[in-house]
């Protein structure tokens, strides 16, 4: 049977297997395994625990505060009895001079409690003064929106009765609602406000320091001088305070100069006006002079920057926009070396 005559035949091929000739050049795909990221908790003990300062060892009881305490119970105690006393003599004598008595004694209880108020409230302002300045200083650094609120509407309380501030008091409430950013705020609170203040303030400086540059060369006595330079810087603290809005009473101008004191430590302050005193000696402006005008150049100059402390501690805003004065226009005001300069020349 030849090829032609071939009967037909059936073949069976497998589906699945490709044939040889295929297979060589065709690669089969690997199963990559499929990978999953899975993320997982961090232990408890890699978690960031905040490092608690170790706390100081508490004092013991102050002895000196208790001493201090007793002794002023003992002491009102005694001015109690002898008031007693004494309402009890005048009522053994009179009728008439013991309700006398009583009065006035009523009448000094309640000129008493007035004043203890009037100097808690003191306390009050000197301490609101310092927050303020404190808010000021957060919305500038922090660009804190809520501390430039509470900074304006502080000083909308402290200023709204102030003739002399008006003017810029209705230009910061006519413009700071316009002005989004906290900065630009306090820095136009600062343009509006603070520009008559600084230069009164800086006039009551000037004026202070000559006065006692004055006294100090023609009063005879060194305890006068210590009296007069210890009363003048009092007084000037008091003023600059109420000029700013603090209005202390004895107590809060006691403390204020503390904090003065405290800040002129912490700033060199009078390290600075003995630089420039002897700055001035060298020069042989002093030398040329008698002693007792030397050593009221050297009280006035000491005042000068006792005053741009106390601005610096009373001002409710820092200094940004304006310039912060400087002790060289005192000095020459101090020593006349040339005319009397304006304040706006001492904030130059």
């Amino acid at each position: 049977m030849n090829e032609r005559n071939r009967k037909p035949q059936a073949f069976t091929l497998a589906e699945d297997t490709p044939p040889r000739s295929r297979r060589k050049n065709v690669r089969e795909p690997k199963n990559i395994p499929v990978s999953r990221v899975t993320f997982e908790d961090e232990p408890e003990e890699n978690e960031i625990v905040p490092v608690q300062q170790p706390e100081l060892a508490r004092r013991g009881l102050k002895w000196a505060s208790v001493l201090i305490a007793a002794l002023g119970a003992l002491i009102s105690m005694s001015v109690g009895l002898a008031l007693t006393r004494m309402i009890d003599d005048l009522f053994s004598r009179s009728q008439v001079l013991g309700w006398v008595g009583t009065g006035f004694l009523a009448l000094a209880g309640l000129a008493a409690m007035i004043i203890v108020l009037r100097e808690a409230f003191g306390l009050i302002r000197l301490k609101r003064l310092v927050r303020l300045h404190d808010d000021a200083n957060r919305a500038m650094t922090v660009k804190d929106r809520q501390a430039a609120a509470r900074t304006i509407a502080s000083l909308e309380h402290i200023y709204r009765e102030r003739p002399d501030v008006r003017w810029g008091l209705d230009e910061l409430r006519a413009h700071s609602e316009a002005m989004m950013a906290p900065d630009d705020r306090i820095k136009m609170a600062e343009r509006d406000l603070m520009g008559v203040l600084d230069e009164n303030a800086l006039a009551l400086i000037g004026r202070t320091s000559r006065r006692l540059t004055l006294l100090t060369a023609i009063t005879p006595a060194a305890a006068l001088d210590i009296l007069f330079v210890a009363a003048l810087n009092l007084r000037m603290l008091r003023e600059i305070a109420t000029l700013y809005g603090g209005r202390p009473g004895m107590l809060g101008t006691i403390k204020l100069a503390r904090m003065v004191v405290s800040h002129l430590a912490v700033t060199g302050g009078l390290a600075l006006s003995d630089n420039l005193v002897q700055h001035l000696i060298g020069r042989g402006v002093l030398g040329r002079l008698s002693a007792r005008f030397g050593e009221g150049a050297v009280n006035g100059i000491l005042t000068a920057r006792i005053g741009l402390a106390a601005i610096d501690l009373c001002r409710p805003l820092p200094f940004i926009v304006r310039r912060k004065p400087s002790l060289s226009a005192f000095i020459r005001q101090i020593l006349a070396l040339e005319p009397a300069a304006t304040p706006r020349e001492a904030a130059s």
